[in-house]
């Protein structure tokens, strides 16, 4: 895998912009879910709710209507990067888990403290992550926990996130939850422990320009 999609995958990113929605027919085998991760599912309800954080910090974060529409027109797949962040979230914490990791809330807030320190107080702490990483200011703590998992969990592993025995791991704790996502979503690729696009000919996608803004 690329070196940057893992980096920004550990980080959870779903890049910070709004993407093409998709309408289609649900899983037949799990009506309303994005994915199933370990008998749980994700549904598509949840997903969009996530995707609506992101647009909804950059509409706050972005005042311009002209630089607004650049954000979103000069991304895509938010959607689909936002379920792939979510179900490796689930991945990385199953495998934390079998492997006796925890993270406390001190940990988290200490986290936090050291960046902000280092980017200039919480609001800069906050649009950095939106911007680099597509993480709404209310997912900052669960996104710094999940960070702070992976880097515990690749020290116990004698190694680094960026190399194969940590995303070896991951790929053995995605196999045991047995990832399923909804085609319209793609497929998951066990190995890669990376959601891969899939061809679909039923999908008919609609831009996010069609689609009438929730009110804020």
């Amino acid at each position: 895998m690329h070196r940057r999609r893992r980096t920004a995958l550990v980080l959870t990113a779903a890049l910070a912009a709004a993407a093409p929605l998709l309408t289609a027919c649900g899983n037949d085998a799990h009506p309303g879910a994005a994915a199933v991760v370990g008998g749980q599912r994700i549904t598509v309800a949840q997903l969009e709710d996530r995707v609506d954080e992101v647009r909804s910090a950059q509409r706050a974060a972005i005042r311009d209507d002209a630089q607004y529409a650049q954000a979103i027109a000069g991304s895509g797949g938010l959607a689909r990067d936002t379920l792939h962040g979510m179900v490796l979230d689930k991945v990385l914490h199953r495998a934390a888990r079998d492997a006796g990791i925890t993270v406390s809330r001190k940990e988290v807030q200490d986290m936090r403290s050291g960046l902000e320190q280092q980017v200039g107080g919480a609001e800069a702490l906050e649009t950095a992550w939106l911007q680099q990483y597509g993480v709404a200011p209310e997912r900052l703590d669960e996104n710094l926990r999940l960070q702070l998992e992976a880097q515990k969990l690749a020290a116990s592993l004698g190694t680094d996130t960026s190399q194969p025995a940590f995303w070896k791991t991951l790929s053995e704790a995605s196999r045991q939850l047995n990832v399923d996502l909804n085609p319209r979503y793609g497929s998951w690729d066990v190995e890669k422990v990376s959601r891969v696009d899939a061809k679909t000919p039923w999908v008919r996608e609609v831009t996010a320009a069609t689609q009438p803004e929730r009110p804020a």
